[in-house]
């Protein structure tokens, strides 16, 4: 990844490292609670709302090459059961690591001539901006991971009625009377003789009526 653009200090997601310096080993340890971003989560499945408070747990290290952030955050996410269809909340602990270059570094934390020298290899490198990182695309990857795939109210969800669509959690005794359909075919060439046999019935009575009226 290409260094980052202009990264702005007052959104919350973006740290500041000055304070912990280019030491090698210094440490620094921080709690912050954050809005939550836009679609923070799997779109459409589950996620965390926007606006939701994320509590964040981080702990910069400096390196040679760079600071190595490594966090937990914490939130409510919100979706609907993939069984029964029903809205349902779950809470969500993500931990995530992450290396963030300076930006006049290679990978082995020796100072380039020229940053754009390794372009290529810079694609799938986050970097630090002045001193700045922005945790966002972390945390976006770190959610989506501890998210389930197919969220479930409770784990022993029976889902929906196949037949009716009723929830089968409202009514264990839910049930709909299984009909063989080797008798249904039976009970459907029965249906068929039995009405064959009435229209000739009523056939053989109207030419009685006939005959009848012609002895009179």
């Amino acid at each position: 990844m290409a260094p980052n653009a202009r990264l702005d200090h007052r959104n919350p997601l973006v740290f500041d490292t000055h304070e912990l310096g280019r030491r090698p080993g210094a440490l620094q340890r921080l709690s912050r609670t954050v809005d939550a971003p836009k679609d923070l989560g799997l779109q459409g499945v589950v996620g965390v709302p926007e606006g939701a408070p994320v509590e964040l747990e981080l702990r910069l290290e400096s390196v040679m090459e760079g600071v190595l952030v490594t966090g937990t955050a914490r939130a409510q996410a919100e979706g609907e059961c993939v069984r029964c269809l029903e809205p349902l909340q779950l809470d969500v602990e993500a931990e995530f690591q992450e290396m963030f270059s300076y930006p006049d570094a290679d990978e082995r934390g020796r100072v380039t001539a020229d940053p754009d020298d390794d372009a290529e290899d810079d694609e799938d490198r986050l970097f630090l901006e002045d001193g700045l990182f922005d945790l966002e695309p972390v945390l976006r990857d770190a959610v989506v991971l501890a998210l389930p795939m197919q969220p479930v109210c409770q784990d022993d969800c029976p889902g929906l009625c196949s037949e009716c669509g009723a929830r089968l959690a409202d009514d264990p005794d839910h049930h709909h009377d299984a009909v063989d359909i080797r008798w249904a075919a039976l009970q459907g060439l029965a249906g068929s003789l039995e009405d064959g046999e009435k229209d000739e019935m009523s056939g053989a009575d109207a030419e009685a009526g006939v005959d009848e009226k012609q002895e009179k």
